[in-house]
């Protein structure tokens, strides 16, 4: 999900990869544990929640399409190799977290669906990740820092309602909501430290470990 670009030839699909094979092998390992994990992860709980939970199935399936995309859109755009269509794959890679944030959020709002304002906060959020998935399509590379801001943003949001979703939680899956964001929002220091050297690995270990955390408490919420 990192990459260094002269805006000039960014649009013209040339692409400055500043990673050693040993960075890359790294990176590699991480996002194909993480699309096999995450597949395994997404089968058993939409099984699961079709057995004991039928009703939730819609929401959860949404919850897990975000999820997945994220996971195999950042997989393929990283692994790809350097080339016009690498620049392409980014616009997706980049696109897929705001529908990640939006996805996750879904689950656990429609918890408090007779809250008003709850539901307005979910309709607000998958609105900004709209705007901002025709964005990163339509303009790339023209708002990346803002892009970055605008990710904290949607993802911390859900403070405004701390005090109507959090009856409907446990503490295991407060606990995991929490922690997950504080590791997504940690992680974004080593998104920026492009000079530190297996920093995009670590990055996306931190990615994969904050959805581990917001899955095992969409778990917890739907199945406990």
């Amino acid at each position: 999900m990192t990459l260094q670009t002269d805006p000039a030839n960014a649009m013209a699909g040339a692409i400055r990869w500043n990673y050693d094979r040993a960075e890359l092998i790294a990176d590699g390992v991480v996002h194909v544990l993480g699309v096999l994990a995450g597949l395994i992860a997404a089968t058993v709980l939409i099984v699961l929640t079709a057995v004991y939970a039928g009703r939730d199935v819609a929401v959860v399936s949404i919850y897990v399409a975000g999820l997945m995309t994220m996971l195999v859109l950042s997989a393929t755009y990283n692994l790809w190799p350097v080339s016009p269509r690498k620049w392409l794959l980014r616009r997706f890679d980049h696109s897929a977290i705001y529908v990640l944030i939006a996805a996750t959020y879904t689950p656990f709002i429609m918890q408090v669906k007779d809250n008003a304002f709850a539901l307005a906060l979910l309709i607000g959020v998958w609105c900004v990740a709209m705007i901002g998935v025709a964005l990163k399509l339509v303009l790339p590379g023209r708002f990346d820092r803002l892009s970055v801001v605008l990710y904290l943003v949607m993802g911390w949001s859900g403070i405004t309602i701390y005090d109507d979703v959090v009856p409907s939680l446990s503490a295991t899956a407060l606990w995991f909501v929490v922690v997950g964001g504080a590791l997504y929002s940690f992680g974004v220091i080593f998104h920026t430290w492009r000079r530190l050297r297996f920093q995009n690995a670590i990055w996306h270990s931190f990615v994969l470990l904050g959805a581990a955390c917001h899955y095992t408490a969409v778990f917890d919420l739907v199945l406990a």
